[in-house]
């Protein structure tokens, strides 16, 4: 393409300025070779320029291509279209990022932006480099890729010129890090907060204030963050490079000295500080240099508390930090030391110098010394030390250099400290990644340039050469990855100025040389250069006017250097003698930093420690390396690492000097651009193909530039050959790749005009077929109108005639209906008047009656209900009294008794009669057993009459007769309420009675109260004399207490000693038996599983059973012998104690078995049968135990010996301070009453055994009576125990007076304590005797044989009589125990509803009581209404229980009618002898077949589920645990939720309220477990979900609270739940549900995570419309970068969101999810893709145009289509969309000045930040379109200024939540229908 082609006139050019730098114009003449052009500056002044040798100016770029985010996507890649576009992007758009080529240019904004918050941070994490706009978190997040997926180290290198922004990206890229490579473990050892904290300890010891920038870092620094396998963060390391140590001790004008000195002395005032005595920063010689010591904005006390924080966090110690501040201070306060000058060039320091005193205090160090040294220095000769005063320049800069040395050790120890905290404490073998952040300084030239900037272009240098062959080195991979031909890339090499400062002889080495000499000087270093490199190297240079200075060329610029301070600052010489004071500090921290100085391998800030004066005799090993010779190795190993890793730079650009906000200033801006490499990348870009296409880009883009013909479309690289080769002659202007076209500078600009011309001229075409359609169309318009007018006219005047004619018959209708109408309203007015009024005074008059009644019916109900009170009361104080006097009279009487019978029981005649009893008890027994006899016989005839019973009711079954016992029966219950009232009537006048004998009750209790004062005061003297007699027995025994004492100590300790041995070997047979109880458990589950096999032994009894058994009789035998340790209980307990304890099996089969002889074969199946037989009697056991505790509670109160409750409290408050001795009494007697008639019961049980049993024994008959007889010794055993206990209890708790005595009721429950044991004694005799006599009543063969064979005993059994004899008895038995066992069961039912009965009637008791004591506090009035109240509710209590028992036979009643209709009919249709038959049929079958058929009714089922306690594990596992969510949906919608709903209807039946709360309990945590094992897994997450929510709305519906029974059945209502409030669960369940939503929300959203931004932003779908223009970006080196062959496995698009939103629809619809909750699950889902859709749009430059905007909408109209379909439209889910909605309208809307108004109105949903950014972003896709301008960006933020209430944020916030509501949802199905299914396996289940 010719020059005459591209510069034609109206093309655009830059012209260079000197002002602006680079200034827009346009050509007013093409250019023909001519020396001079005519131009037309942008501003619209007219010039020319001159052309000299053809360097014509820059072409300016598209203005599509303007605001580009890569600079190298230009098509003219030159220095001014690079600055314009950064211009543009930070000035218009308030973009600080953009890429250029694999550099981030960063421009400081001077303003806080929110665009670092951790939303931004997520929406960057995962994404591609190129996907999203440029950020300085997608360079964090290409580094993390690469780590992460190829294991290469990273580095970040940021640098740029002091103020630029290098410490802040620096410190956002390590942020990233921490968020996206943050651990899991306790926050409290999080590494990446430690690593983050360390950032304010780095700035306040490191960063001080410049002229450039508030807080510029003063040092170089290089964090490696190393990562572990799993990508997380385990630790870090820090590198410091050049610490500028001379700001210590100076600061130019408005800088300041390092953030640490300024944040000390502001918080001076804290108590801690207080001892280092600082003041004000203006009142420091060190902090006072620039006069600057405040910065805007900035608290520098509220810094320093942030500083401390971070050091805590990094482990530095209290002890620590204050050690830091003493000595930071300590440098502060040895700035202000004065050094005058004295004669004879030396100085001094003044006495009263207390600055010098506060130092030395604070470092620990020896004031004399300091003073001497300070201004003294020694000289080592051969022979000797001499010691040479200083003058006061000299001493000052030693002190000024002792000063930087100090706070130079302290930066370097602790950055040692941090990055020993930050290193990784992991050991492992495996290879460790690091991704390195380096924040070094980047080039400086100023007016003076010293040391420091030659030190700092050094190293710029260095970075330099890296950055240039890095990007050298990616070009060429490129082409070679497309497989292009290339020819090599010169590019700039600064090796030649690397060498001139760090080769042999070069500007380091002559500077160490210097260094080396005695007299070596600045002048004579400099000298050396001159003559060494001066017209030899091209890079050096000399200034004309000056000797002392020389210049470097570096790549950015000629710097000139001032070579004063060179050698001092290399040198870094301090004395020798002030560092020995330091290390003989008393404080170690100041010891530590000065030890062993001259061997450290420091860093920046290590110094050489040398006198100044070097002797001879020690040359060259004191010498050690110089500062510049330590900063070339340290910046060596800096560039090693940085080759080893893969580089990744971020350029820092300063827009402007005086820190102005998104101000641009050119000049500034194109310095910085050069130095730091932006433009050398430019330069390597367009030196070959800077402009890649994709073949599929370029043929979307410019296929309106092909014909058809070329056109190829199954092969895209072909078709794009056919258009280029026609459309670029010059092959060499571009080259085909494997996957992309590269093409050179300025050949994409040339294609787009091309492109736009072949646009202009279609649109003038289209235009003109246009024009033509629509002027036809509008000629077609104006004659269609005119016929149109002309039929309207006619037809008008038509229907005002026939209106006219209608309205004349429709006035006359109306008139008609209205005279009528009118008539009518009268007379109803007048009729309704006089009937409403007849309504009002009739109404009047009943109610004034109804008042009247009620109130005499009230005072009746009072009067009654006082009066029975009275009488009540009157009563209970009368037989208290007589009760007391019954027992008092009754105990004197039995202690005469018993001691009449003590000396009977003692005398001959009492055993013989003793002996005749027994005989007389033997006959009786044997009369009894008789009787039992013949009562078996009279129960057998009962049975008999019962059936005759039976047939005589079969045959009275009448419907009339029924009818009419019905009626008898409401009769008879109209009596009882009647009767009812009654009694209610003369319950109150027994309540007046008892109120009227209150005060004789108080009267008898003063008497009573005397007396015990009268027993009290003897039973003090008693006491005195018993104390002396204690006394004297005390001082007699004193001394063998005493050796019995020493004894036992000794005894004991010994006992200790075996006891800790003991006690460890129980520890480890703990651990033993531990493991063996896990094994055993494991053994049990195996065993209780319901698919194992159930092993049994050949006998068919487990004999595991036997050993549990034998083991648990084991462990409760042996806690028994140890209660009964020094005890004698009764007979034979120490023979049990000398026996070995056997278990009771053991017992049974030794007596059963008979142990004659070991060899003796034993009865096995004897022994099997005992053992069953045993586990019955331990049934029955746990049957008694219970009905003893029943009837502790109700035999006190059958017992007219013991007292009553009321008899008990009056005695308690008679008592006063003895209440608690008669309580202990009082419950103590009522304790063994009761054993003892649980002994009674037992001995009765024993006999009627007996007496069942005595005619005829066999062996097993045998083994069960005497079973019986050892499991009663054993209760009567522990009967005896436990009365002992009591006893023991009672002596040890009794309350004595001061007397010492037993009070008179103490006294006499011992006394009757003492008579029952005399009792038990007696029946436990009787018991032993009876047992002798039964063994001696056994009958055995020969026996039998003896008596009836003559001998024989074969004879006995000689045709197994004896067998049939046993069978037919053992028949005989089950028969009679299945009789007995029906009957008990009756017994037991009756025994239960009456223990219901006693319930309900002590509840009833107690509140009458309750009530009573409440109304005797309260007063008359109040008194007599609390009674009213509680009468009226009582009487309404039974009026509804009557009622309901009225409906119930009124039901009766009808279905007795409707069958007596029916037989009524059918005998009168003559089907009499069909009923008879009938009949007669039933009659047979209930004779005949009772016991071979069995009909069984229509069982109706109340709804509820029973199961026990022990199955609740199984339960809970198989209807959740293992639950299948393909099972559930195939069964009644929510089933799980029923089942366990009618298990808990059956707790509230049975008023059980541990087992509803376990079973909650256990549900609740039972579905956590299962949502936690499978959060991922939708399907169960939503059944669980949907259950929960129904057994929420299940409790709910039947709580029995009328909000929720609304919509019940009355079955419904009738279910509800009768016992248990549920509602604190209901909030329980209700947070689950929330729980398990947010979990099902969560996963749905993880879901369509990917597919958010292909299926909206992304999914073209309107064809022919180009939704975004090729980016042209350059690749930079992708982490994803894929082989092009390689085929996508998983493609997202709107497709596969759509059939995620299908399959959630399809799962929430099977599991039966509600409506309403479906509803808020897909509201939540569609915020959350608007959210992404929205947030990802904001942040792609790409996606902001017209034809995207149309996109965009046409997907979003997929998704609301979608909510119609499934009829979500209603739930909300299509407002989610309205802030994507808007911003893709924003995007179609026009964007004039005349718009502002109608766009702020449609984006009413979209933030003013969101609006900004949109409209920012908007980038055209095609020159038709046009950029939107500034003016109209700036209206639209004054017009949304005033919007109230309006966000500033910039994104959505993903994680918002929706408030989530659970609506009541009642459920129709019926309780009682519902059936367990099978496959749940939970036949435990029993419906009742």
């Amino acid at each position: 393409m010719s020059a005459a082609e591209l510069y034609c006139k109206g093309a655009r050019v830059w012209i260079p300025d000197p002002e602006e730098v680079w200034r827009a114009a346009e050509l007013l003449e093409p250019y023909t070779g001519q020396s001079k052009l005519k131009i037309q500056y942008e501003e619209g002044e007219e010039s020319e320029i001159e052309i000299k040798d053809k360097n014509l100016p820059h072409l300016r770029n598209p203005d599509i291509l303007i605001g580009e985010n890569d600079l190298t996507s230009l098509s003219y890649l030159n220095e001014p279209e690079v600055l314009y576009n950064l211009q543009v992007r930070f000035v218009q758009q308030n973009l600080i990022y953009t890429y250029c080529g694999i550099v981030l240019v960063a421009i400081n904004p001077y303003e806080q932006l929110d665009i670092y918050n951790n939303d931004i941070i997520q929406a960057y994490s995962g994404q591609d480099m190129g996907a999203m706009d440029p950020h300085i978190f997608a360079v964090a997040e290409e580094a993390f890729k690469k780590m992460s997926r190829f294991d290469e180290n990273q580095s970040i290198i940021v640098s740029g010129e002091s103020g630029a922004g290098k410490t802040v990206s620096a410190k956002y890229a390590m942020r990233y890090f921490a968020t996206v490579g943050g651990s899991q473990a306790d926050s409290e050892t999080q590494v990446e907060k430690k690593v983050l904290a360390s950032n304010p300890i780095m700035e306040a010891i490191g960063n001080a204030k410049t002229t450039r920038n508030d807080n510029s870092s003063r040092f170089g620094k290089y964090i490696e963050i190393t990562f572990s396998r799993k990508h997380e963060i385990i630790g870090a390391n820090m590198r410091t490079y050049l610490l500028e140590k001379s700001r210590v001790v100076f600061q130019a004008e408005e800088e300041r000295n390092y953030h640490i000195f300024y944040q000390l002395c502001a918080s001076a005032s804290l108590p801690e500080l207080a001892e280092m005595k600082l003041k004000s920063a203006d009142d420091f010689f060190y902090t006072c240099h620039g006069g600057s010591p405040e910065i805007n904005g900035v608290d520098d006390a509220s810094d320093f508390q942030v500083l401390r924080e971070a050091f805590s966090l990094l482990g530095f110690s209290g002890k620590d930090q204050m050690m830091i501040f003493r000595i930071m201070s300590s440098v502060l306060h040895f700035g202000n030391v004065v050094i005058r000058e004295k004669e004879g060039e030396s100085c001094e320091i003044p006495k009263q110098d207390e600055h010098l005193t506060v130092m030395c205090q604070l470092l620990g160090i020896e004031e004399s010394q300091m003073r001497m040294w300070l201004c003294n220095r020694s000289i080592q000769t051969v022979n000797e030390t001499l010691t040479k005063p200083l003058t006061e320049s000299q001493a000052s800069f030693a002190r000024d250099a002792l000063a930087k040395h100090i706070y130079s050790q302290m930066f370097d120890w602790i950055v040692s400290h941090v990055n020993n905290v930050l290193r990784n404490s992991v050991k492992t073998k495996a290879k460790l990644n690091f991704i390195g952040v380096l924040d070094i300084y980047g080039f400086e030239t100023f007016q003076v340039n010293s040391f420091e900037q030659f030190c700092i272009n050094y190293a710029n240098e260095k970075l330099q050469q890296i950055f240039n062959m890095h990007v050298f080195k990616l070009e060429q991979e490129e082409y070679v990855r497309e497989k292009i031909e290339w020819s090599f890339i010169d590019f700039y090499d600064n090796q030649p100025c690397i060498d001139l400062i760090e080769n042999k002889l070069g500007i380091l080495d002559l500077l160490d040389e210097e260094c080396k000499m005695p007299k070596g000087s600045d002048q004579n270093w400099c000298q050396k250069l001159f003559d060494k490199h001066l017209k030899k190297s091209k890079h050096f240079d000399k200034p004309r006017m000056s000797m002392k200075s020389f210049i470097i060329i570096h790549f950015a610029d000629r710097v000139t250097y001032t070579a004063d301070g060179f050698l001092e600052k290399n040198r870094d010489t301090i004395l020798e003698e002030q560092i020995n004071i330091l290390k003989a500090s008393e404080f170690d921290m100041v010891a530590q930093l000065f030890e062993e100085v001259g061997d450290k391998k420091g860093r920046s800030g290590s110094v050489t420690v040398t006198p100044l004066r070097q002797s001879a005799k020690t040359g060259s090993k004191q010498h050690k390396k110089t500062v510049g010779s330590q900063f070339r190795d340290s910046l060596k190993l800096l560039m090693e690492t940085l080759n080893a890793t893969t580089p990744h730079y971020i350029r820092c650009i300063k827009p402007n000097d005086s820190k102005e906000a998104f101000e641009f200033n050119p000049k500034r801006a194109v310095e910085q651009l050069r130095a730091c490499g932006v433009l050398e990348t430019i330069r390597i870009s367009a030196a070959g193909y800077p402009s890649r296409w994709t073949y599929a880009e370029f043929f979307q883009r410019y296929r309106v530039l092909a014909v058809s013909k070329d056109i190829i479309k199954k092969d895209q690289l072909k078709t794009c050959e056919n258009i280029l080769v026609k459309l670029i002659t010059d092959p060499d202007k571009y080259r085909f790749g494997k996957t992309k076209i590269f093409f050179r500078a300025g050949q994409v600009a040339y294609l787009e005009k091309l492109r736009a011309d072949k646009l202009r001229a279609c649109g003038v075409m289209i235009q003109k077929h246009i024009r033509g359609w629509l002027l036809r169309r509008k000629y077609e318009r104006i004659r269609k109108s005119v016929l149109l007018v002309q039929t309207f006219g006619r037809g008008l005047l038509a229907r005002r005639k026939a209106l006219h004619l209608r309205q004349t018959h429709a006035a006359t209708v109306i008139q008609s209906k209205w005279r009528s109408y009118r008539k009518w309203s009268v007379y109803n007015k007048l009729r309704t008047s006089v009937i409403l009024l007849q309504a009002k005074i009739r109404g009047n008059f009943a109610r004034e009656r109804y008042i009247g009644l009620l109130k005499q019916n009230r005072a009746v109900a009072i009067q009654r209900t006082i009066r029975a009170f009275l009488a009540r009361k009157r009563f209970k104080r009368v037989m208290r009294g007589i009760i007391l006097l019954q027992s008092h009279v009754r105990r004197r009487k039995a202690k005469k008794e018993l001691k009449m019978l003590k000396i009977e029981a003692k005398s001959v005649e009492h055993i013989k009669h003793v002996n005749k009893g027994l005989e007389n008890k033997i006959i009786e027994l044997q009369q009894k057993l008789d009787s039992k006899a013949k009562a078996v016989q009279a129960l057998q005839e009962s049975e008999k009459n019962v059936e005759e019973m039976k047939e005589e009711i079969q045959k009275l079954r009448s419907s009339d007769q029924v009818a009419k016992t019905s009626s008898n029966r409401v009769r008879e219950l109209e009596e009882e309420i009647a009767r009812l009232k009654e009694d209610l009537e003369n319950e109150r006048g027994e309540k007046e009675d008892i109120i009227s004998e209150k005060q004789l009750l108080q009267k008898n209790m003063n008497e009573m109260v005397t007396k015990f004062e009268e027993e009290k005061v003897m039973l003090k003297e008693d006491l005195d004399a018993a104390n002396l007699l204690l006394k004297q027995q005390e001082e007699q025994n004193a001394q063998i207490i005493k050796e019995k004492l020493e004894a036992a100590n000794k005894r004991l300790l010994e006992e200790f000693e075996s006891e800790r041995s003991h006690h460890q070997k129980m520890v480890r047979e703990h651990g033993r038996l531990q493991q063996r109880l896990e094994n055993l458990q494991g053994e049990m589950s195996v065993l209780k599983s319901p698919t194992g096999g159930h092993h049994r032994t050949p006998s068919d009894i487990s004999a595991i059973s036997v050993d549990s058994y034998s083991s648990s009789a084991d462990v409760e035998k042996g806690a028994e012998d140890k209660r009964e340790d020094d005890e004698d209980l009764g007979y034979e307990t120490a023979k049990r104690k000398a026996a070995p304890p056997t278990s009771l099996l053991d017992s049974v089969v030794n007596e059963v078995t008979g142990k004659k002889a070991e060899g003796e074969p034993i009865d096995v199946g004897l022994v099997l049968k005992l053992q069953n037989r045993v586990k019955e009697l331990e049934r029955d056991k746990q049957s008694l135990q219970r009905r003893v505790e029943r009837m502790e509670e109700e035999s006190p109160r059958a017992s007219p010996t013991m007292m009553s409750d009321s008899a008990f409290e009056a005695l308690k408050q008679e008592m006063g301070a003895n209440a608690d001795d008669v309580a202990l009494v009082i419950k103590l007697q009522k304790r063994v009453k009761a054993l003892e008639l649980v002994k009674n019961k037992l001995t009765n049980e024993l006999e009627e055994r007996d007496d069942e049993n005595g005619k005829e024994r066999i062996g097993g008959d045998l083994a069960y009576e005497s079973l019986k007889m050892q499991e009663l010794q054993n209760e009567n055993d522990k009967l005896k125990r436990e009365v002992s206990s009591l006893n023991k209890s009672i002596a040890a708790s009794t309350n004595f007076d001061n007397s010492g005595k037993i009070s008179p009721a103490g006294k006499k429950f011992l006394d009757e304590l003492e008579a029952m044991r005399e009792e038990l004694d007696r029946r436990r005799d009787e018991c032993l005797h009876l047992r002798a006599e039964l063994a001696d009543r056994s009958i055995t063969t020969h026996t039998v044989a003896k008596e009836s064979y003559g001998g024989h005993d074969e004879m006995v059994n000689e045709d197994n009589e004896i067998v049939m004899a046993f069978k037919t008895q053992k028949d005989l038995n089950r028969l009679l125990q299945t009789q007995l066992d029906k009957t008990e069961k009756d017994f037991r039912k009756k025994e239960d509803d009456l223990q219901i009965e006693i319930r309900e009637l002590k509840k009833e008791n107690d509140r009458q009581q309750k009530l009573i004591g409440q109304n005797l506090t309260l007063g008359p009035e109040a008194r007599i209404e609390a009674t009213m109240q509680h009468e009226i509710t009582r009487l309404t209590g039974e009026n509804l229980d009557l009622r309901e028992m009225i409906d119930k036979q009124s039901d009766q009643i009808r279905k007795l009618k409707k069958m007596l209709k029916v037989y009524s009919k059918k005998l009168k249709d003559g089907e009499a002898a069909e009923i008879q038959a009938e009949l007669e049929q039933e009659e047979r079958s209930s004779a005949n077949g009772a016991l071979a058929t069995v009909k069984h009714r229509q069982r109706i089922f109340l709804g509820m589920l029973e199961y026990k306690r022990e199955d609740e594990g199984a339960l809970l596992k198989n209807l959740i645990l293992d639950l299948r969510p393909k099972f559930s949906s195939g069964q009644i919608p929510g089933l799980p939720a029923y089942i366990l709903f009618m298990c808990v209807r059956h707790t509230d039946y049975t008023n059980d309220d541990e087992k509803v709360r376990s079973l909650l309990t256990g549900t609740i945590n039972s579905i956590k477990k299962v949502v936690k094992k499978h959060p991922e897994d939708i399907e169960r997450c939503t059944m669980w979900l949907a259950n929960t929510c129904r057994l929420l709305h299940t409790l709910k519906q039947y709580s029995g609270e009328k909000t929720f029974q609304a919509e019940n059945t009355p079955k419904q209502n009738e279910q509800c739940l009768r016992n248990f409030d549920l509602s604190e669960y209901r909030q329980v369940f209700s947070d689950l549900a929330v729980w398990v939503y947010q979990g099902l929300i969560k996963v749905m959203q993880e879901m369509i995570q990917p597919n958010i931004v292909p299926a909206v932003l992304e999914h073209e779908a309107i064809a022919g419309l180009t939704a975004s223009k090729p980016s042209g970006l350059r690749g930079r080196s992708s982490s994803t970068a894929r082989d092009p062959d390689e085929d996508d496995s998983k493609v997202y698009s709107l497709d596969s969101l759509m059939r995620s939103l299908n399959s959630f629809m399809r799962i929430v619809t099977q599991h039966a999810v509600d409506p309403e909750l479906v509803k808020q699950i897909f509201r939540q889902l569609y915020y959350f893709i608007c959210a992404g859709a929205l947030n990802n749009l904001l942040l792609r430059k790409d996606m902001c145009n017209w034809s995207k905007g149309m996109q965009i909408r046409y997907n979003i109209s997929h998704l609301e289509q979608w909510l119609r379909d499934n009829k979500l439209h209603e739930s909300g889910a299509t407002g989610t969309l309205d802030t994507v909605i808007q911003a893709s309208q924003l995007l179609q809307a026009r964007k004039t000045d005349a718009d502002v108004e109608s766009v702020c109105e449609m984006c009413s949903k979209l933030t003013l930040p969101q609006i900004v950014k949109i409209l920012n972003l908007y980038t055209p896709v095609d020159e038709f379109e046009e950029r939107v301008p500034i003016s109209f960006i700036r209206k639209i933020q004054e017009k949304l200024k005033s919007r109230e209430g309006a966000s500033n944020t910039l994104l959505m916030e993903t994680k918002f939540s929706y408030p989530v509501t659970f609506p009541f949802n009642p459920s129709s199905i019926a309780l009682e229908t519902i059936e367990v299914p099978e496959q749940l396996h939970l036949g435990f289940l029993k419906r009742i």
